[in-house]
């Protein structure tokens, strides 16, 4: 089982880290050790001073496929969940700097947040038009809607499948919306996708 990211795929936020809007998805990926299920509560590791949370819709593939075409894209997946990109933001930028690879800023253990139950796409409102928002301690600090990624998710599916062979069980990470911020010790995380909650932990 695979984990792959798309970076920077909301303007907003490409914007509120300084970043130039891509013109093709910005891809990385977690192992599977990140994963951080069961609202289990989320430790801050002690070599980052400034750990970020970033909610992601995230896409659970269905179908094996490789070099999919955007049009038949659409049949490798039938639900979505709720995650966490926790970015260790301290680490990725002075990675970045050095013109590093941030891996260790965004793959480390537990740096995946994942709902316990995905929803089926053909359940809700429109599919191509997701609401989802994060609250910290009661209040919304992220909210956005998939129809405003710059890259839709079937057109991610295709990227992808261009470069990695997509298997049952793989997650695609959708990217986040603007509002990204630092967690702390303390902080009680809640994630809602439709406005039904997916995720509810602590941060220790």
């Amino acid at each position: 089982m695979k984990i792959i990211c798309v970076g920077r795929n909301y303007v907003a936020h490409a914007k509120e880290l300084n970043n130039e809007v891509p013109a093709e998805p910005v891809l990385f990926m977690k192992p599977d050790s990140a994963l951080l299920r069961n609202n289990d509560p989320f430790y801050i590791p002690d070599w980052s001073n400034d750990v970020h949370h970033e909610v992601e819709l995230i896409v659970k593939i269905c179908k094996l496929g490789k070099n999919i075409e955007k049009k038949f894209a659409s049949r490798y997946y039938k639900e979505v969940g709720l995650g966490i990109d926790f970015t260790a933001r301290d680490l990725q930028n002075a990675l970045k700097d050095k013109g590093l690879p941030w891996e260790k800023s965004k793959a480390f253990d537990h740096s995946a947040v994942i709902c316990s139950e995905f929803v089926s796409v053909d359940s809700l409102p429109d599919r191509n038009a997701i609401n989802f928002r994060l609250d910290i301690n009661g209040n919304t600090v992220q909210e956005g809607n998939s129809a405003l990624m710059i890259f839709p998710i079937d057109d991610i599916i295709a990227h992808v499948s261009k470069y990695f062979t997509l298997k049952i069980g793989d997650l695609i990470y959708t990217g986040t919306t603007a509002g990204v911020g630092k967690v702390n010790i303390g902080d009680r995380l809640e994630g809602y996708l439709e406005g039904t909650k997916k995720f509810d932990f602590w941060i220790k």
